[in-house]
């Protein structure tokens, strides 16, 4: 009688799942069309004459209403709801939402624009966060499941028996989390500022009031089902105007299968440029001024007063001459902008001739785009140097991005969503494909920009240059700037400094396309720097109210309170995040990478012997997890030039870098020690108790029953 019960629930559990998936089939099958209507009809509206600032407001408005709308239906003060979605997330939908979560601006906005900039090199991003969830499937997501807990310190204090672990893996969650949503929030800032031309730093809390409303009121459950759609948003925004530079290109819709091709053409281009005599000449000014600035550095002070002196006879002589107002004003500007003290010559001396050596390269800088490394395994000792500190950073970018992948406390938390093991397991694979459909579109869409930027815009008038070039040196002049430096009216390619951040977001304006279609990929950006911000937020308020408040201060506080608690805090880590932001401290996606040198540092190696290994203690873990953590940190810190400035170091960077090793990938560094840390001084310490021993067998093993 029994047994038919048991039999009769899960045949009712059964159909229950399927009438949920189905539901979901059909609310996001109308919900993926209305969208598209929705773009068609703008467009129509845009040939009537509506204005590109109202494409704009509508589509910020319209996007972020729709979130808040899924947010609000969503609302729940249900714990099991408000952490983990009540565990029931099909393994389709949870894998689709993972993917936004996943496709933050980093990849969204910043993937293609590294691989613009840097070629070959920036596939270490594509192949790091791919591999990563390789790793995430063999080893976390199925065992992670199966412990059941709520977050990744609360499977720290769980797995390692005490709270000193989850202390310091709510420290560590918090600060991989942080870094990385004040990226996802610099984002929301850029892409508010395009769509709506308000300021920078209105725009970062114009977005962030959408980043709210959804993990405010409905914490997983409402984040969950607002990624799924912002999924879709973006998505079809960054394969559209792809296909459309693909046709107009090569007439062949699939970027994916004819870029090689274009490739193959960007390479003869380059060949060209480098030979050009207008590219040398400005390569030439550039390599003046940058002379100019060092032969200043010699001698400060001399060169300060000198400075000093010219700039004043200029403002004498004009007022003597009686200029136009605009001339005279223009010298007291120039006399102004002298630096006051030696000091401060000194520091904007240093950062003008690093700027012009930067820019007297051959290609704006950027390494021949099919170019595998950097310098040359067959020239000089130093090409060679240069040859194998690139192939070391690459390899150590890859590793870092992998292992700080299979770490991000966010993403690991969306296993703990799905009804079933198997469906984690599922949804894993799901994740995969979802973020496939984007990264292997990123490095065509790369190539095909820079096929139009040297073959249409490089040469052009500079009176004729096309719109989206004032309008984005309006957003930001460190993003783009354009400037006729050797004075002969025709655009050069060394004449234009381009920010990676950018790209894809002018990719329709550069391809032509209709305004519409750039109202929808910066819609799409803005899903894509959401969806993450949302999963972050409520990662590092829940590690607050759940870990910190409920597991080690007040184990009695009911259900209200603690969602009441993580709501509050939520607000309070936005608000903080968004102040940061503002602040402009560093680009996107080194901001990014930092945040997964400090997860693969700081849990991977806890988290993976905990699973895999019985022994591992809570001395081993704690201890591995602050060395790890610690080491990153302090090779970030004396390397990187804004954490450099930020913590006043001083000494020369040379003195402070590893093997050649870039900031980027410290956790390098801090994932070995982790390793080595833990099982010494598990070994040197006691044992786990006997039932923690046995639950970490049964995990891996089903068939085993831990001890009651």
């Amino acid at each position: 009688m029994a047994g038919m019960t048991l039999e009769t629930e899960t045949r009712a559990s059964a159909a229950e799942k399927s009438a949920f998936k189905k539901q979901l089939n059909k609310v996001y099958g109308w919900y993926t069309g209305g969208f598209l209507v929705f773009i068609v009809l703008l467009a129509i509206l845009e040939q009537f004459g509506l204005p590109r600032q109202w494409i704009g407001f509508i589509f910020l408005i319209a996007t972020v209403a729709l979130y808040a709308g899924i947010g609000v239906m969503s609302r729940t003060s249900d714990a099991s709801e408000y952490y983990v979605a009540g565990r029931r997330v099909p393994a389709v939908y949870n894998g689709m939402a993972t993917g936004a979560d996943w496709m933050s601006a980093a990849s969204f906005i910043g993937m293609a624009g590294t691989l613009y900039l840097t070629g070959y090199g920036g596939l270490a991003f594509i192949m790091g966060w791919t591999g990563g969830y390789c790793l995430v499937a063999l080893f976390l997501a199925p065992y992670l499941r199966k412990f059941g807990q709520f977050t990744i310190p609360d499977f720290l204090g769980a797995r390692y028996e005490g709270n000193l672990p989850r202390l310091i893996g709510i420290i560590a969650a918090i600060l991989c989390s942080f870094t990385y949503v004040v990226a996802q929030i610099y984002g929301v800032g850029l892409i508010t500022t395009r769509l709506s031309g308000l300021a920078f730093e209105v725009g970062i809390f114009v977005g962030l009031g959408g980043i709210l409303v959804c993990s405010f009121l409905g914490g997983m459950r409402a984040v969950t089902w607002t990624q799924v759609a912002q999924y879709i948003i973006l998505i079809i925004a960054y394969l559209t105007p792809l296909v459309w530079l693909s046709v107009k290109q090569t007439s062949v819709p699939i970027p994916q299968a004819i870029y090689g091709f274009q490739l193959e053409k960007i390479t003869e281009r380059e060949k060209q440029l480098k030979a050009d005599p207008k590219e040398l000449e400005v390569i030439g000014i550039f390599k003046a001024k940058a002379a100019e600035f060092e032969a200043k550095l010699k001698d400060v002070p001399a060169a300060l007063a000198a400075d000093k002196a010219a700039a004043e006879k200029k403002v004498a002589d004009l007022k003597a001459a009686s200029a136009p107002a605009a001339e005279v004003e223009a010298a007291e500007k120039a006399l102004a902008a002298v630096p006051k003290t030696e000091a401060d010559a000194k520091k904007a001396w240093t950062a003008a001739k690093t700027a012009n050596e930067a820019r007297a390269k051959p290609l704006a800088g950027m390494p021949a785009h099919a170019a595998q490394f950097a310098g040359d395994p067959n020239g000089d000792e130093k090409a060679q140097k240069t040859f194998n500190e690139s192939r070391r950073n690459f390899l150590a970018l890859v590793f870092c991005l992998m292992i700080g992948t299979a770490a991000l406390p966010h993403i690991l938390m969306r296993y703990y969503t799905t009804p079933s093991v198997k469906e984690a397991r599922e949804s894993v694979f799901w994740s995969l494909f979802f973020i496939f459909l984007l990264y292997f579109s990123a490095p065509a869409l790369a190539v095909l920009v820079k096929y139009e930027v040297f073959n249409v815009l490089v040469g052009t008038p500079f009176d004729q240059l096309p719109p989206w070039i004032a309008a984005w040196s309006k957003v930001d002049p460190a993003l783009l700037s354009v400037a006729d430096v050797n004075k002969d009216g025709i655009f050069q390619l060394g004449e234009m400094k381009i920010g990676g951040d950018i790209i894809v977001l002018a990719t329709p304006e550069i391809g032509g396309l209709p305004y519409v279609i750039s109202g929808m990929v910066a819609a799409g950006g803005l899903a894509a720097a959401l969806s993450t911000a949302d999963g972050l937020l409520l990662t590092i308020a829940n590690a607050l109210s759940h870990d910190l408040y409920y597991k080690m201060i007040d184990p009695n506080a009911p259900t209200s309170r603690r969602v009441a608690i993580s709501k509050a805090l939520l607000l309070v880590v936005a608000l903080c995040a968004a102040y940061v932001a503002s602040q402009k401290p560093a680009d996107i996606l080194f901001l990014v990478s930092a945040a997964f040198s400090f997860a693969a540092a700081a849990f991977f190696p806890a988290l993976v012997l905990g699973v895999f290994w019985k022994r591992a203690n809570k001395w081993g873990a704690s201890l591995g997890m602050v060395a790890g953590l610690g080491i990153t940190f302090y090779y970030m810190v004396t390397t990187q030039p804004w954490l450099r400035g930020m913590f006043g170091v001083t000494s020369p960077v040379a003195d402070n870098i590893w093997w050649g090793i870039q900031p980027i990938s410290a956790g390098l560094f801090g994932v070995p020690l982790g390793f080595a840390v833990i099982i010494i001084v598990s070994l040197l310490t006691g044992e786990p108790k006997k039932e923690t021993q046995e639950l970490v067998e049964h995990v891996r093993y089903p068939d085993l029953k831990p001890a009651r």
